[in-house]
């Protein structure tokens, strides 16, 4: 099974962006040097978007929004990569303690490409590893991107057949990114998630938010505050939890009881 990564859904309209009011901006520059530095936990929260402006309207000044041009929100594209069995979703699924996932990345608006391998050792703590990439190599696995992609798996210690991996699913949304870069800490928001698995959608319901925390392994103020909102932390991912409601073969515990309500699933028309 492989999903062709054609091009971002552009035509689809996506929410706005949720109201900042008067929140400060900082730079790409400053939060990409930031990240680099990061060996990070990261906690999702699937949340109505009511809790996410309470959320933004009370999280503390010094998360300033991520701002490229003017522009405080990007709609991000990814192509994921896995084998045939889908071996990386499976992983997440049975809750491995080491796992991996490898995808490209674009950033629409700018035409900026990268690839990626997160890893999570035993610990629960991700790492991200990234090269730069050309948009028109977005969703393709070629010799350059392979031999990244061994090569990082191999310094973590994972064994994976790299030449097993193909395209197998597309993911377009829109983020919010806030950072508090003096206590390295960051936030994202993501709303209009659309996941594309052959020829099957699902999407994430445009009255909920995606939020997701990254910083230290104790949890920061924004996750105390969203407990606070009623929000609790949940094993989420939009690769898995889309592969799961539209592969019979991939167990949808996890994610079952959302659809419907957060989530919505299409199958393909035979």
């Amino acid at each position: 099974m492989r999903a062709d990564p054609a091009p971002p859904l552009l035509g689809v309209p996506l929410p706005d962006p949720l109201a900042l009011r008067g929140r400060g901006r900082v730079g790409l520059e400053e939060v990409v040097e930031e990240a680099a530095r990061m060996t990070r936990v990261d906690r999702k929260y699937l949340v109505s978007r009511a809790v996410a402006e309470s959320f933004l309207e009370r999280l503390a000044s010094s998360f300033r929004v991520l701002s490229i041009g003017g522009r405080d929100s990007t709609a991000y594209s990814s192509v994921y990569f896995d084998t045939a069995r889908l071996d990386a979703c499976r992983d997440h699924v049975q809750q491995r303690r080491r796992r991996w996932k490898v995808r490209s990345r674009l950033y629409v608006e700018d035409q900026l490409c990268r690839f990626e391998v997160k890893t999570r050792d035993g610990r629960g703590v991700t790492h991200k590893t990234v090269t730069p990439s050309e948009p028109a190599r977005h969703g393709r696995l070629g010799p350059v991107e392979a031999a990244f992609v061994t090569r990082t798996l191999d310094d973590r210690g994972l064994d994976v057949d790299v030449a097993s991996l193909g395209a197998t699913m597309r993911v377009d949304y829109r983020r919010l990114t806030l950072a508090d870069t003096d206590d390295h800490l960051r936030v994202t928001l993501d709303l209009g998630v659309q996941c594309t698995l052959e020829g099957g959608r699902v999407w994430v319901d445009e009255a909920w938010v995606l939020v997701e925390t990254k910083g230290g392994r104790r949890p920061s103020p924004a996750d105390v505050l969203l407990g606070s909102l009623g929000a609790r932390p949940r094993s989420f991912s939009k690769y898995v939890s889309a592969a799961s409601l539209l592969r019979a073969d991939i167990p949808d515990n996890d994610v079952r009881q959302l659809r419907g309500r957060q989530l919505h699933a299409r199958e393909a028309v035979a």
